[in-house]
C-alpha cells in the first residue's frame, strides 16, 4: 500500500479562495478566553433545561475559535518556538478568522471546501476545518464533561488509560468473575448518528449545530470505527471529536450502569466492625458484594465480587442494552465470563490478573536482607570513619587554638581581638560538647565503664569515713553520685534498647501476621505487560532476528539519520508511556532500551558500511545527532530516563501500533515552501513524505493473527492521529 501526501493543484492546495466579499464585524473581544470564562460564556445560553444557538452565539466568536487555534499550537520546545497567536497573526499567516466566524454565523461554511481526499478511504481536514471541529469539541466539554460517570474513561481531561488503570489496581478488591464486552468490528453508520443526534439534542436545542456535525460524519471527517481493527488495514480517520461523540452515545449504557450498581449497594451495605459482638472482631470477615466497571470509549470492562448467575444475569442485561437500544453487534465469542481467581482477562491491551497483596509487594528475599544487613553496616563503618575523622580535625584545631592564644598571652600583656570572636568560639566549643556528650550517651559500655569508675570502690562511701568529715563535703558527695546514677548509670539506656528492639520485633510479628492474614481474605489487581505479543510484534516489524537478537531494517537506509532515529524514538517513547503502570515495566524497558536501541545503531551502522562499534563511537548509547545548526539532539529515550521511567504520571498516551508497519520516506520537492499543515506554527521548511507499509496482513502467519489482533485493539483508533501529525510537513516535528 502506497500512499502519497504532497500539494497539488487546484483540489489540495492548503491556501483556499475566498469567495465572500469583505464584509465589517462588530467590534468583539479578540483575545483569548480562560476556562472559566468559557464556562460562564456557554451557560450564558442555557435556558429551560437546554443550551440554545451555541454555533451562532459561541463557536462562531473569533475569541472563541481563536482559543481553539491555542489549542492547536503545538508545545513550545527547544525544538519548536511558535509565538503567540493573535487574531492579526492567525488572519495573516494562515486563514482569516473574521471571514470564518462570519461564516459559521450564517450557516455558509462548507466543509467539502476544507478537506482533501488521499487515496480512496483518506479524507484529511485542513487547518481551518480543524479549528471549527476544536471548537464544537470544547463546546461538547463543557456540556457533558460533568455529566458523565465517574467510571468513563477516554477523552476527558485528567481521565485516560492510565487513570483508568490506576482505579482498578488501587480500589478494586476481592473479584470473583469478570467480563469484557467486545463490540463487532464495525463503523459507526448512520443510524448510530442519528441516534447520538437524537441524544445532543436532548440538551442542546441548535440545529444548525447538530447538522453541522452530521456533515462531519457525511464528509468523513470524523469516523469512528468500533471494535478495533487490524495492522495494515488502512488508517482509520478520527478527529478530537471521536472520544467525546463516544462518550455522549455511551452516556445511557453509562447510566444504565450506574443503577445497577446503586441497586446493589443499598442491597448490600456495608457493616461497620465496630457494629459486631466482641467475639467476632479480628476475626470476622465481610466481603460486600460490588460491581465494578471500567469503560474507556468502546472498551468495557464489568468486575463482581458475587456469585456467577448474577454476572450472568448483568452480562445479559448489558448485551440486551448495547444491542437493542443502542444497534451494536455484539461478538458473543469474546464477551464470555472469566473466573477472576484463574484466569487472566485482557483490557486496554494490558493483562489483568487477580493475585494476592504478597504478590504486588512480595517480601525481602533472605539474600535481600543479607545485602540489607551488608549495607547497614558498613554505613555504621563509613559513620564511625567520619566521626573519628571529625575528632582528629578538632583536636587539631583545638591545639592550634591553645598555642596561639598562649603565644599571644605570653608575648604581651594579654589577647586583643580587633573582632569580638568570643561568641563564636564558644558556640563551636559547646556544639563539639554537645556532640560528644551524645556520642557518649549512646554507648552503653562507656556508661558502664565510667559508672563503675565513678562510683565503686570510693572510701567516702564507707560510714566509719563519713562520720569523720564535714557535712557539707558528704552531701556534696552524696549529689555528685546521684548525678552519676542519673546521668551515668546504663541500667535505663539499656532498657530502652530493649524496648526499642522489642517494638520492633513486635512491629514485625504485627506486619507478617497482617500480610499472612491479606493474602487469605484479599484480592488485588496486577496489571501487566502482553511481553510476548511485545516480543512477536518486534520480530514481525524486524527489529530482531529469529534468534531474537537486534538486527537492522534494511527499507530505513532510504532516510536521513535524523529520521531514521525519530521512527525508533517515536515507538520507544510510546511504549513507555503506554506501559508504565504495568507491574512488568522493568521487562518491557529491556525490549525498548536493548532491542530497539540497537536495531537503530545497526541500522545506521549498515548504512553508513560501517561497524556496531563505530556507530556507537560517532552517536553514542544515546543516539545524539546533531541539527542544521551543528546542536547535538537526543530523540531517543536515554539509558538514564529509561532507568528512571516508573509509574508517575497520569497520562493519555497514544500507542503507536500502526506506525510499527508505516514508514515515512522524504521527498525531494521544488516547490515552494509553505507553512506546516496541521499546526499553528510558523516554520516554512517543510517537507513532503511519503507514507509506506513496511508489513501487509496477508503475510503474516495465521497462527499469530489472534495475538497480533489483539495487540493492535490496545489503543490503534488513536495512533493514526499521531502518526499522521508526526509528519507535519516540516521535519523537526516528527519527534516521538
Amino acid at each position: 500500500m502506497l500512499l502519497t501526501l504532497r500539494r497539488t493543484k487546484p483540489n489540495f492546495t492548503l491556501h483556499f479562495a475566498s469567495k465572500i466579499k469583505p464584509f465589517s464585524l462588530p467590534k468583539l473581544r479578540l483575545s483569548t478566553l480562560s476556562q472559566s470564562e468559557i464556562k460562564n460564556l456557554i451557560f450564558s445560553n442555557y435556558n429551560h433545561g437546554k443550551f440554545h444557538n451555541l454555533l451562532k452565539n459561541i463557536i462562531s466568536l473569533p475569541s472563541f475559535l481563536l482559543s481553539a487555534c491555542h489549542n492547536l499550537k503545538p508545545p513550545n520546545d527547544n525544538y519548536n518556538t511558535t509565538p503567540q497567536l493573535t487574531l492579526d497573526s492567525v488572519s495573516t499567516h494562515f486563514f482569516s478568522l473574521q471571514e470564518l466566524s462570519f461564516q459559521l454565523s450564517t450557516n455558509q461554511f462548507d466543509i467539502k471546501d476544507c478537506s482533501f481526499i488521499i487515496g480512496k478511504s483518506l479524507v484529511l481536514p485542513n487547518l481551518k476545518l480543524k479549528v471549527v471541529i476544536e471548537a464544537i469539541r470544547m463546546v461538547l466539554e463543557v456540556i457533558y464533561d460533568d455529566r458523565f460517570v465517574t467510571f468513563c474513561y477516554g477523552g476527558r481531561v485528567n481521565m485516560g488509560r492510565h487513570t483508568a488503570i490506576r482505579y482498578l489496581k488501587n480500589s478494586v478488591e476481592n473479584p470473583t468473575w469478570w467480563f469484557t464486552v467486545n463490540l463487532n468490528p464495525a463503523k459507526f453508520e448512520s443510524k448510530h448518528v442519528v441516534r447520538l443526534c437524537r441524544v445532543m439534542e436532548e440538551k442542546i436545542d441548535d440545529d444548525a449545530l447538530i447538522y453541522l456535525i452530521k456533515r462531519l460524519f457525511e464528509c468523513e471527517i470524523v469516523s469512528i470505527r468500533l471494535g478495533g481493527c487490524y495492522l495494515g488495514r488502512g488508517f482509520p480517520q478520527e478527529c478530537g471529536l471521536s472520544s467525546i461523540l463516544i462518550n455522549i452515545y455511551f452516556d445511557s449504557f453509562d447510566k444504565e450502569i450506574q443503577d445497577l450498581r446503586l441497586k446493589t449497594s443499598r442491597e448490600n451495605p456495608r457493616v461497620d466492625a465496630n457494629e459486631l459482638d466482641e467475639g467476632y472482631r479480628g476475626h470476622a470477615f465481610y466481603k460486600p458484594l460490588k460491581i465494578y466497571t471500567v469503560r474507556y470509549l468502546d472498551e468495557i470492562l464489568v468486575i463482581t465480587s458475587g456469585t456467577k448467575m448474577m454476572t450472568m444475569d448483568l452480562k445479559s442485561r448489558l448485551v440486551q442494552v448495547l444491542e437493542k437500544d443502542m444497534e451494536f453487534g455484539i461478538d458473543k465469542v469474546r464477551t464470555v465470563i472469566h473466573s477472576a481467581t484463574s484466569e487472566k482477562i485482557e483490557f486496554l491491551g494490558m493483562e489483568l490478573r487477580a493475585v494476592t497483596p504478597s504478590v504486588l509487594h512480595p517480601p525481602m528475599s533472605q539474600k535481600a536482607i543479607r545485602a540489607r544487613k551488608k549495607y547497614l553496616r558498613q554505613k555504621e563503618v563509613r559513620a564511625m570513619e567520619l566521626r573519628n575523622a571529625k575528632e582528629t580535625n578538632r583536636k587539631k584545631l583545638g591545639m592550634k587554638i591553645f598555642s596561639h592564644v598562649f603565644k599571644k598571652l605570653k608575648r604581651g600583656n594579654g589577647f586583643k581581638s580587633d573582632f569580638p570572636i568570643e561568641n563564636e568560639v564558644n558556640q563551636i566549643f559547646d556544639s563539639w560538647a554537645e556532640e560528644v556528650i551524645q556520642d557518649f550517651l549512646e554507648s552503653v559500655d562507656e556508661r558502664w565503664e565510667w559508672h563503675r569508675m565513678l562510683s565503686a570502690g570510693d572510701f567516702l562511701s564507707l560510714k566509719r569515713i563519713r562520720d569523720q568529715l564535714p557535712r557539707e563535703l558528704v552531701d556534696s558527695y552524696d549529689n555528685f553520685q546521684e548525678q552519676v546514677d542519673r546521668y551515668v548509670n546504663p541500667v535505663k539506656a539499656k532498657r530502652v534498647l530493649e524496648e526499642q528492639v522489642k517494638k520492633a520485633e513486635e512491629e514485625e510479628e504485627r506486619k507478617y501476621s497482617d500480610q499472612t492474614v491479606a493474602d487469605l481474605t484479599k484480592l488485588c489487581i496486577k496489571v501487566e505487560a502482553p511481553l510476548e505479543i511485545v516480543r512477536k510484534a518486534v520480530k514481525l516489524v524486524g527489529f530482531t532476528n529469529h534468534m531474537g537478537r537486534p538486527r537492522p531494517i534494511s527499507l530505513l537506509m532510504a532516510l536521513e539519520d535524523i529520521d531514521i532515529i525519530k521512527w525508533y524514538a517515536g515507538i520507544g517513547r510510546r511504549w513507555l508511556d503506554f506501559f508504565c503502570c504495568c507491574h512488568n515495566f522493568k521487562k518491557l524497558k529491556i525490549v525498548v532500551s536493548y532491542h530497539l536501541r540497537f536495531s537503530c545503531i545497526l541500522t545506521l551502522a549498515e548504512k553508513h558500511e560501517s561497524t556496531k562499534r563505530e556507530a556507537i563511537r560517532h552517536y553514542t548509547k544515546d543516539l545524539k545527532v546533531s541539527n542544521i545548526n551543528g546542536v547535538e539532539e537526543v530523540y531517543f529515550p536515554t539509558e538514564r530516563e529509561v532507568k528512571m521511567m516508573g509509574d508517575n504520571d497520569l497520562i493519555d498516551p497514544k500507542p503507536v501500533d500502526v506506525s510499527l508497519g508505516m514508514a515515512l520516506i522524504r521527498l525531494a520537492s521544488d516547490e515552494p515552501s509553505y507553512r506546516c499543515a496541521a499546526h499553528f506554527c510558523d516554520r516554512r521548511d517543510t517537507i513532503v513524505y511519503r507514507i509506506r507499509l513496511l508489513q501487509n496482513l496477508l503475510n503474516l502467519d495465521p497462527s499469530d493473527r489472534t495475538d497480533v489482533r489483539h495487540y493492535c485493539r490496545s489503543g490503534i483508533k488513536n495512533a493514526v492521529n499521531y502518526n499522521f501529525h508526526t509528519m507535519r510537513i516540516h521535519p523537526l516535528s516528527q519527534r516521538g
